[in-house]
């Protein structure tokens, strides 16, 4: 088939910027090298938009929070990805998580659908000389691509790691240690209405000796060894590895993933305390699959070598007897410096027929990266119909997103981010600071409908 626009890369932005295109009538390549006989070190499968790291879109309160926000901003503009979390929704407290598998399915299968749309299974060596290009073949750019966009770029791309965190089988966890709570017993409005308690998480309970042995065997665990390429690539500060979050200091985990507040055991609950009390820290799972047989442990992504984590984790009370249906790991991301390559269209400025999404360009986030292929879609459908191309405002999630990739981020020191609202202009001093969560959200949300208006 013709086409109007090549899309490389078939994950979370290449997805969005199809459908935003296909959906406007536009002929679209959709290049992915998986299912043609390649693979990336992190994937497992060859499913459009696998999601290979949590399945936690994170927080959907659009209310006082960024990234609720974004989503609310991204429904609004007929997302795909929005709309699939919704239909392979799982629950998670506030948060929007989804299963993994039947995410992938139904992105691929909607694509499908799209008759101007064609999925081809392929390897794309280098950047093409001519053409609408979007390029979003993520944090895991294949070896020949990226020689290719670092001659055009001029400069060395950024890199960082990327952990992933272990999945355990449900029926190997033992019920009778850990028990089923969300943090001050908050039931979770998404799982009632799909049809659970409210209880959304299995809570792994340790007392002071158990989590100081916990954290030495984190500390003297055996870890994936780097090359020398490797050795001086910064972690991103939001996926940081277990094991470094304890090199910083014995009490770390107990105010990060491992924060027992709110969580009083069942199990231990007495004559003078009826429903438990708080453990001294505790490990959370989430449910990864509709079917609820795979739970991920939050923030436990890993360095530690694999048999490693089994030995560790199994000390975990209540995880005696886990088996993983997946083992944590680790890769190596890279991103552009995009202030300084791209324009305000995430078009590189030496070559502006191309642009880049998602990840490649230096956000953080399953979101992020949807929004940012969300973005080129629109921007390449306004090209292609000869109209102006008037950017979100600012104030919003979505434009607070594109004007720190393209230019008010400081070029030195930039590195991958998460939506957050210190990404927006300041609302009015005069606000309560107890308030200027729900003042950025309410201003955003008038800013956007008179922008799509």
């Amino acid at each position: 088939m013709e086409y109007d626009v090549h899309i490389i890369g078939g994950g979370l932005a290449g997805s969005e910027a199809a459908w935003q295109l296909a959906r406007r009538g536009v002929k679209v390549r959709l290049s992915e090298m998986r299912g043609g006989g390649d693979m990336t070190p992190a994937h497992q499968g060859t499913g459009l938009a696998e999601l290979v790291c949590s399945n936690s879109f994170r927080s959907d309160d659009h209310e006082k929070n960024a990234v609720g926000l974004l989503h609310h901003e991204m429904r609004a503009l007929d997302s795909l990805v929005m709309q699939v979390a919704a239909k392979a929704q799982v629950p998670a407290g506030s948060a929007l998580a989804v299963d993994r598998d039947a995410f992938s399915a139904e992105v691929e299968a909607a694509l499908a659908a799209q008759p101007t749309l064609t999925v081809v299974r392929e390897r794309i060596h280098a950047l093409p000389d001519a053409g609408l290009t979007i390029v979003a073949t993520g944090p895991l750019t294949s070896g020949a691509l990226a020689d290719s966009i670092a001659a055009a770029t001029g400069a060395q791309s950024l890199a960082f790691f990327d952990a992933i965190a272990p999945i355990v089988h449900r029926d190997s966890i033992d019920m009778d240690t850990c028990w089923m709570a969300a943090r001050w017993d908050k039931n979770s409005d998404s799982s009632l209405a799909l049809g659970g308690d409210g209880k959304d998480y299995i809570n792994c309970p340790m007392t002071r000796e158990q989590y100081a042995a916990f954290h030495q065997g984190l500390l003297d665990g055996e870890k994936t060894e780097f090359r020398e390429w490797e050795t001086n690539t910064p972690y991103f500060e939001g996926c940081m590895p277990i094991e470094v979050m304890a090199a910083r200091g014995l009490e770390t985990l107990r105010f990060g993933p491992m924060k027992p507040v709110g969580l009083d055991n069942p199990h231990w609950a007495t004559e003078e305390h009826p429903t438990g009390r708080w453990p001294y820290a505790v490990v959370q799972l989430r449910q990864d699959n509709k079917l609820g047989t795979l739970w991920n442990m939050v923030g436990f992504q890993t360095k530690l070598k694999h048999a490693e984590q089994v030995r560790l984790f199994r000390t975990i009370p209540g995880l005696e007897n886990a088996e993983f249906a997946r083992l944590g790991g680790l890769h190596r991301n890279t991103f552009l410096n995009s202030p300084v390559l791209l324009d305000r269209q995430l078009r590189l400025k030496s070559a502006p027929h191309i642009r880049f999404a998602g990840q490649i360009t230096g956000c953080e986030g399953y979101v992020e990266s949807a929004a940012v292929g969300l973005l080129t879609g629109l921007m390449s459908a306004a090209e292609l119909a000869g109209t102006p191309w008037t950017p979100p405002p600012p104030t919003t999630a979505l434009g607070a997103l594109l004007s720190h990739i393209t230019g008010d981020a400081v070029a030195e020191t930039y590195q991958p981010m998460n939506v957050n609202f210190g990404l927006f202009p300041p609302v009015d001093e005069a606000v309560k600071k107890k308030q200027r969560k729900e003042a950025y959200t309410e201003r955003a949300k008038a800013e956007l409908a008179t922008w799509l208006n």
